[in-house]
């Protein structure tokens, strides 16, 4: 089935970026598990390329031809639509040939000319909120995208910046950008919790334990979706170690996340 953002609550998943097909495979696998247990459409994603690395010497991921064969190869053994994000406009026709969904990077939300070449593919668009942005200014970019061809488009809240090297989530972003915009809204828990520059090296660090409350609260909030980064060991992830959730504790977490989405709209409708 074609994927679209209506169908909520849904779930878009994977490792941050495209590694080796057995540990991609393994995570669609499991991921194949929980869409058919909870009735609920999941996406799988990964990136093919991380071009905001803070040094030259960060991971950026295989590249646009090698990763989106990679990512074809999930497609295929897993029967799951597939997310991946495009940072330049040149990216978009190519990777909408192989995947069913494109994203656009939060630093790249107001940029005209990639935004127009998402929406010009036709595929679902997934714009991140810029860490700076106030939920309302998200109307501009997904207009953006609509104007372009694409008629299904979600934006997502990953953190607002709070000083240097932290953010925060503001929880009435979701219902402010749902009236703002009238698209879905999904929550990005992982990304939410990282700390930019903090980790070793300079790269990102992050505080996994806040994943769990905050997801609590932003399914009795008003988010449609969720985004999460997952994998079988984060710690020897190539990317965002600090901040992808363990896959072996996806299950648990994604019922209690559940159980509380239902639980709030069922009071919201009594």
């Amino acid at each position: 089935m074609p994927w679209t953002f209506g169908r909520a609550p849904f779930l878009i998943a994977g490792p941050c970026m495209v590694e080796g097909d057995d540990l991609m495979l393994r995570v669609a696998e499991a991921l194949a598990v929980l869409s058919v247990r909870h009735g609920m459409p999941v996406c799988f994603k990964a990136s093919f390329d991380k071009a905001n690395r803070s040094r030259m010497s960060g991971q950026r991921g295989p590249g646009l031809d090698e990763g989106l064969r990679a990512l074809e190869r999930v497609r295929a053994a897993s029967g799951l639509p597939i997310l991946t994000d495009i940072h330049e406009a040149a990216q978009a026709a190519p990777a909408a040939d192989v995947v069913d969904v494109l994203q656009i990077p939060a630093f790249l939300c107001r940029q005209t000319d990639l935004l127009v070449a998402a929406g010009k593919t036709g595929r679902p668009v997934n714009i991140k909120k810029g860490q700076w942005m106030q939920p309302e200014g998200m109307l501009g970019a997904v207009e953006k995208v609509k104007a372009a061809g694409s008629k299904d488009v979600a934006v997502t809240e990953r953190g607002t910046f709070f000083g240097y090297g932290d953010l925060v989530v503001d929880m009435r972003s979701f219902p402010r950008i749902t009236a703002a915009t009238g698209v879905p809204v999904i929550f990005d828990a992982t990304h939410s919790v990282q700390q930019p520059g903090q980790g070793e090296g300079g790269a990102s660090g992050g505080l996994r334990q806040f994943i769990p409350p905050l997801l609590a609260a932003a399914a009795v909030s008003g988010a449609d979706g969720f985004f999460l980064e997952t994998h079988p060991d984060p710690a020897r992830a190539v990317s965002d170690a600090a901040t992808q959730w363990p896959l072996d504790q996806l299950a648990d977490l994604l019922d209690r996340t559940l159980e509380l989405w239902a639980r709030a709209r069922e009071g919201a409708r009594a």
